[in-house]
C-alpha cells in the first residue's frame, strides 16, 4: 500500500472520529440544555430544622410540594448538631432527573430531665444532698446546670415550697415544684410487715404459654443452687451474674458463684444466659467491661444472651454523663460482645427505658415487678419479679419470661 493510500485512510478515520465525537458532543449539550431548561418547581417547608435523633425523617419530610418523584427518599441523620447540606434526585413531570439540594439544621430541643415527685422529705438536720442525689440528666449535655430556687432550712421542720430548675448547654430549660418536707423523726422503732413471697409453680401456669419459657436470674445471692432440684421444678433458663466491679473505679470481681451456676446448669441441661453488672463511665469502659466478660466465659456453653445491666440511677448526677452517652455505653458493650458470636442485651426497669434509654431496639431485659406490664416497646425477657420461691434454692429469688 503506497504512502498515499495510507495518509488517506488516516485522514478518512480522522474525518470519522471527529464527526462522532462532535455529535456525541452536541448530544451531550443538547441534554444539558434540556436539564438547564427542566421545570423545576419545588417547595419547601418553612421550618427547615430537625429536633435531634428523631425518627423516620426523609427527604421528603421537608418537601411542602414537587412536580415529580424522588428517586431516594433516604432517611436522614438526626444524630448530628449542626447544619447539613442534603443532596438528592428526582424525575420531574417532564421524565428528567434532576440533582436538588437543601440545608436544614439538626438541634437540641429537649430539656433535661428531672425525676422528681410533688414532695421529697428528708429528716432534720440533714445533710444538703438535694441537688446531687435528685436525678436531672440531658439527652445530650453530661454537665446540665441543675439547682434549687427558693428558701429552706434543713435544720427547722417545715414544709417548704421550692422550684427544681435544669438547664442545658443548648438553652433548653425545664422547671419543677416540689416541696420539700423537713421532718422530726418519731425516734421509735418502725415495725417491718413480713414479705409476701410468691410460688414458682405458680408463676409457671400462669406464664406458661407455647411461646414463653420460665426461668431465672442468679447470683451469688442465691448462695449454691441445686440444679437438679431446679431442673425438676421446670426451670427452663439461668441467667447468671458473672460478676463486676467495685463501683466505679473499682477492680473486677468475679461472682463466687458464677462457676458453680454454670458448671451445673450445663451438667442439668438448662440453657445459660449471662449479665455483668456495670459502673462504667464511658465507652471504652464498657467494651473494657465486655472484653472481661468474653475472657471469663471463652470456655462456657452459652445459649441466651450476655446482658448489660447499668442501673446506677441514684447516682447518676455523679456519672456526669449524657443519656446519649449512656445509650452509646450499651450499645458499644453489645457489638462487643456480638463481634464475637454472641447476643448481646441491655437491662433496664420500665420506667428507665421509657424515660432515660434513647434507644430501645436492641434485645431487651426488661424489669418490671408486676401481674401485667403495661411497657409498650418490644423485650425478650421480662424479670416479672424478685421474691419467688423455687425449689434447690434457699430465700426469694428472681423470676423472668422469654419470648420465643
Amino acid at each position: 500500500m503506497n504512502k498515499k493510500v495510507i495518509i488517506g485512510l488516516i485522514v478518512f478515520f480522522l474525518v470519522i472520529c471527529l464527526g462522532i465525537g462532535g455529535y456525541i458532543a452536541y448530544q451531550k449539550y443538547l441534554e444539558l440544555e434540556r436539564i438547564r431548561n427542566a421545570k423545576v418547581e419545588i417547595t419547601y417547608k418553612d421550618d427547615l430544622t430537625l429536633a435531634w435523633n428523631s425518627k423516620d425523617i426523609k427527604v421528603s419530610s421537608f418537601i411542602e410540594s414537587i412536580n415529580g418523584n424522588i428517586v431516594d427518599d433516604f432517611q436522614i441523620n438526626s444524630l448530628k448538631l449542626g447544619k447539613q447540606t442534603i443532596k438528592y434526585e428526582f424525575i420531574n413531570d417532564e421524565n428528567i432527573k434532576l440533582k436538588q439540594e437543601f440545608t436544614i439544621e439538626v438541634v437540641d430541643k429537649t430539656p433535661p430531665l428531672i425525676w422528681l415527685g410533688k414532695s421529697r422529705s428528708m429528716a432534720v438536720g440533714s445533710k444538703d444532698t438535694l441537688v446531687s442525689d435528685i436525678l436531672c440528666g440531658d439527652n445530650l449535655d453530661s454537665n446540665p446546670k441543675c439547682y434549687i430556687e427558693g428558701d429552706y432550712d434543713l435544720n427547722t421542720v417545715g414544709n417548704y415550697p421550692l422550684v427544681f430548675k435544669a438547664e442545658d448547654k443548648y438553652g433548653n430549660i425545664n422547671t419543677q415544684e416540689f416541696t420539700l418536707k423537713v421532718y422530726k423523726p418519731s425516734g421509735g422503732s418502725s415495725s417491718s410487715s413480713k414479705r409476701n413471697y410468691l410460688n414458682y409453680e405458680d408463676l409457671v401456669k400462669e406464664y406458661k404459654k407455647e411461646n414463653t419459657k420460665i426461668g431465672l436470674d442468679l447470683s451469688e445471692w442465691q448462695d449454691y443452687p441445686d440444679y437438679d432440684k431446679l431442673k425438676e421444678a421446670g426451670v427452663e433458663f439461668v441467667i447468671i451474674r458473672v460478676g463486676g466491679t467495685k463501683g466505679r473505679e473499682g477492680d473486677y470481681f468475679l461472682d463466687k458463684s458464677f462457676e458453680h451456676n454454670i458448671k451445673e446448669a450445663n451438667r442439668v441441661g438448662i440453657p445459660v444466659g449471662i449479665y455483668f453488672f456495670s459502673y462504667a463511665t464511658s465507652v471504652q469502659k464498657a467494651k473494657e467491661n465486655a472484653e472481661w466478660v468474653l475472657d471469663k466465659i471463652k470456655d462456657k456453653k452459652i445459649d441466651l444472651p450476655i446482658s448489660f445491666d447499668w442501673e446506677n440511677w441514684n447516682r447518676f448526677n455523679q456519672y456526669h454523663i449524657s443519656f446519649y452517652e449512656l445509650q452509646q455505653m450499651a450499645d458499644t458493650f453489645i457489638k462487643t460482645v456480638e463481634d464475637k458470636g454472641y447476643q448481646g442485651m441491655n437491662y433496664g426497669s420500665k420506667t428507665y427505658l421509657e424515660n432515660m434509654w434513647l434507644d430501645t431496639s436492641k434485645t431487651i431485659w426488661l424489669a418490671h415487678y408486676t401481674e401485667e406490664t403495661g411497657y409498650k416497646g418490644n423485650y425478650k425477657f421480662w424479670q416479672r419479679c424478685d421474691n419467688a420461691i423455687v425449689p434447690g434454692i434457699n430465700g426469694p429469688v428472681d423470676v423472668n419470661i422469654m419470648y420465643e
